[in-house]
């Protein structure tokens, strides 16, 4: 492991140093690739010098021991208690961040919200959710773009699709998807009892056309007049747009924008991160399997999470996270939980490479 943290190191100075060359300012493309390497191999250098500068100071203590001066030999045995329980956790950082990246990590992402089991409530908690996640991506810098949304006359969304684009997007959101579980005493209830709803949320990579190719022949484009809840008309001209994927039967709708040409644009960007999820998927399933033969599977993806709002907790059964501050989640404090998921699914990952 040195050796490679060594090669990182090194590798992490020339980069410096190319940084460091006015001349790299002429060539905008290699300039933000270096930056971006440079940026990405910052994190890793930095803790592999604190590990070896610890690691240093703990032998020139050890050296001390054997001092003359019993003052000295104190001292060093005070540093050397101090310095040596740092190690093994700088070691765990490094192995954690030496393991391989998800290539998906730096995208955007397609998030898809849908209203489960639990008619009008579970509508109303999918706006929430998508208000949640707005909050969130404002919190962080990060833009949301609304591709397309089907809604309730109460004020709640059947279905939203919405586009989030910004740094570590996918990487920090990605175990968003799966069953969100509500119970709460809805506006409705007069006599006070708790609802349990469920909605979906699917958070998939936003596809570029070089990731997912799409051929004319392979899809069909439906147009269609655009409606609102209740039938109302959303506007008058043949905007809508349905696609169909015919090899994989994947139909996407979007009919939010007046402009056919807009609606198709959306559609299309839907598709391709559908499809590239869909690859991803299969390559998982396969993946899974085999390590299925191997250690079992402990898979509780059905229901992800619980929302309990009588008791303002917040439950996240993956990880057995449990937060008493539902209201501020809500409002898109979602920080504690996405470093909690993070942090538990690298130690998974650290497990299974040395299995």
């Amino acid at each position: 492991m040195l050796a490679k943290l060594e090669g990182l190191e090194a590798k992490f100075d020339e980069l410096e140093q190319q940084l460091a060359d006015p001349t790299i300012f002429g060539d905008q493309e290699r300039y933000r690739k270096v930056s971006k390497r440079h940026a990405d191999l910052g994190q890793i250098v930095s803790v592999f010098r604190e590990y070896r500068k610890c690691s240093e100071q703990i032998e020139n203590n050890r050296e001390m021991l054997e001092d003359e001066e019993p003052e000295i030999r104190e001292m060093a045995e005070a540093e050397i208690e101090e310095l040596e329980p740092k190690l093994p956790a700088l070691e765990e950082k490094l192995k954690i961040l030496l393991l391989p990246k998800d290539p998906m990590d730096e995208k955007n992402i397609i998030v898809e919200i849908r209203a489960g089991t639990g008619g009008d409530e579970a509508s109303l908690f999918a706006a929430d959710l998508f208000r949640m996640y707005t909050r969130f991506a404002e919190i962080n810098g990060w833009n949301v773009e609304l591709l397309s949304q089907s809604e309730t006359g109460a004020g709640g969304l059947k279905e939203v699709i919405a586009s989030i684009s910004g740094d570590k997007v996918y990487s920090m959101l990605k175990y968003e998807s799966g069953t969100h579980r509500v119970q709460r005493v809805p506006a409705t209830e007069s006599q006070g009892r708790i609802h349990t709803s469920a909605v979906t949320v699917a958070v998939l990579a936003e596809a570029e056309e070089v990731d997912v190719d799409i051929r004319p022949d392979e899809i069909r484009v439906d147009v269609f007049r655009a409606s609102g809840p209740g039938g109302q008309s959303v506007n008058t001209t043949d905007s809508a747009i349905r696609i169909t994927h015919l090899p994989s039967g994947l139909v996407v709708i979007c009919q939010d924008e007046k402009s056919q040409h807009k609606n198709k644009a959306k559609a299309l960007k839907v598709l391709r991160s559908r499809l590239l999820q869909h690859e991803q998927d299969k390559a998982k399933a396969e993946q899974d399997e085999t390590r299925r033969a191997q250690v079992g599977t402990g898979d509780r993806s059905e229901r992800i999470r619980t929302y309990n709002f009588p008791q303002g907790r917040l439950t996240d059964h993956r990880i057995n996270l449990t937060l008493h501050r539902l209201p501020q989640v809500m409002e898109g404090d979602l920080a504690d939980v996405v470093e909690a998921l993070s942090s538990h699914f690298q130690a998974e990952a650290l497990k299974a490479s040395v299995n």
